[in-house]
């Protein structure tokens, strides 16, 4: 068993649901404190600062970052959601903020990790295992990774839960939700109800390893017989709620891909926007977490291989059509088609005025020109992602238009966002269009 753990780099997750509270409570005490600092401090300097000038400092977001990911669970989760859900509706200096969440979990320590598999496998789990690393390979929002070999030779990767995380996700949405609304971090008059009672259910369905290793099989039956594919396999044996057993997989991760050549490069993305065709129009099944660590890719087969599939959603079938109307309209330059399908989508209020519909439907057009494009569509030489962020924040600057999409449709965006920033890191050149065609 290899027992060396760097404690150093770990901390604690808080267990209980007041203790939690209490470290919430006290980020909320020095988020103020903070703030009075700097108004006094502009006011010396002969200033009259706003809110957000006080409220918004570097030490503040510090204090945020530090303490929800040391929290790590649905705290942490909560504000990686609204930085990529809501992020365009929120102000720049809050999207930073949160956004570091998505690189800034912390191992929970190896006595903490014990106790876990203790609880898990029953004191003397360490039979099982010939080798076992206490030090994990990857730590996010709900979870760690440890690297094992069993007795009988299998080579496993070992997903463990933070302690708490489930019976907290509720309490902690909460919290977080009125922290940022009492700070005033949140613009007033933006209903984020929606989305986070479904971050709720959500990450209620992610927090369920077990549930993970059924869509992970699920998705193994559906790839079986496309070997450009590779799933782990899950071990049964020793999945529980808490703890999701899988088999080791090699590979690099697919951002290393970089420096590879033009014609790998580009096929790795084709496989992933064909993936993604596949999960919307086929499937009506998504995985919705965009983490580039969820994919990596073997050289040697030229195998890309899929990993984590907690955040998967099911969709239903009518919100799949009318993507399919919108995503057609939009190609074909049918705008009525594309507002038609936006509606059934329910992306615009009845009250909606129509400078802020077309506003919105020249967003979706301007999204949808990799679709468009006819031939290669090059993501290494387009600034379209900075395009649709400044036409989007530019929109959420219109206090009557603050209207949530559905969360479908949010879930959806994460997922796309994300392999979009993948094929502009790779610079790949995809023939979207012909890809697309099949399914429309």
């Amino acid at each position: 068993m290899n027992g060396n753990s760097p404690e150093a780099k770990t901390s604690p997750v808080p267990g209980g649901r007041w203790s939690r509270l209490a470290r919430l409570g006290s980020l909320a005490t020095g988020v103020a404190g903070g703030m009075l600092a700097e108004g006094a401090r502009q006011f010396s300097q002969g200033r009259r600062p706003s809110v957000s000038d006080m409220l918004l400092t570097p030490a503040n977001a510090r204090r945020v970052t530090q303490q929800l990911a040391q929290l790590r669970g649905a705290a942490m989760k909560v504000g990686q959601l609204l930085s990529m859900d809501a992020g365009d509706l929120l102000p720049p200096e809050l999207g930073d903020i949160l956004s570091r969440l998505r690189a800034d979990a912390r191992p929970m320590p190896m006595s903490q990790l014990v106790k876990v598999l203790d609880a898990n496998w029953g004191e003397g789990w360490d039979r099982h295992f010939r080798q076992f690393s206490f030090s994990p390979v990857a730590a996010a929002s709900i979870g760690q990774v440890h690297l094992a070999q069993t007795i009988d030779g299998r080579h496993l990767a070992i997903k463990v839960q933070y302690p708490g995380v489930r019976q907290s996700i509720d309490s902690d949405i909460d919290n977080v939700a009125s922290l940022l609304r009492i700070s005033g971090l949140l613009p007033r008059g933006l209903d984020i109800e929606a989305l986070l009672q479904d971050a709720k259910r959500q990450l209620h369905a992610e927090a369920d390893y077990l549930r993970e290793g059924d869509w992970l099989t699920q998705y193994g039956r559906l790839l079986a017989e496309e070997p450009e594919y590779l799933l782990p396999e899950m071990h049964a044996d020793l999945t529980t709620e808490n703890v999701l057993a899988m088999c080791c997989m090699g590979g690099v991760p697919v951002e290393s891909l970089i420096h590879s050549p033009q014609a790998e490069r580009d096929r790795v993305v084709c496989l992933l926007i064909t993936l993604l065709f596949r999960e919307i129009f086929d499937f009506q099944l998504i995985q919705t977490d965009p983490n580039f660590a969820n994919y990596r890719y073997d050289t040697a087969t030229r195998q890309l291989i899929l990993l984590d599939f907690g955040a998967t959603r099911v969709y239903p079938a009518a919100i799949v059509d009318a993507y399919r109307r919108l995503l057609a309209g939009a190609m074909a330059g049918d705008r009525p088609a594309m507002g038609a399908a936006a509606t059934d989508i329910g992306y615009f209020q009845g009250s909606i005025q129509e400078k802020h519909r077309q506003a919105i439907l020249d967003i979706f057009a301007q999204a949808c020109a990799p679709l468009s494009h006819a031939g290669e569509f090059d993501f290494g030489q387009t600034d379209l992602g900075a395009r649709i962020r400044d036409a989007a924040l530019a929109l959420s600057q219109e206090k009557d238009l603050w209207h949530n999409p559905p969360v479908d449709a949010l879930f959806l965006h994460r997922k796309l966002g994300g392999l979009y920033l993948l094929a502009v890191k790779l610079q790949a050149r995809v023939n979207v269009q012909s890809l697309v065609k099949g399914f429309l």
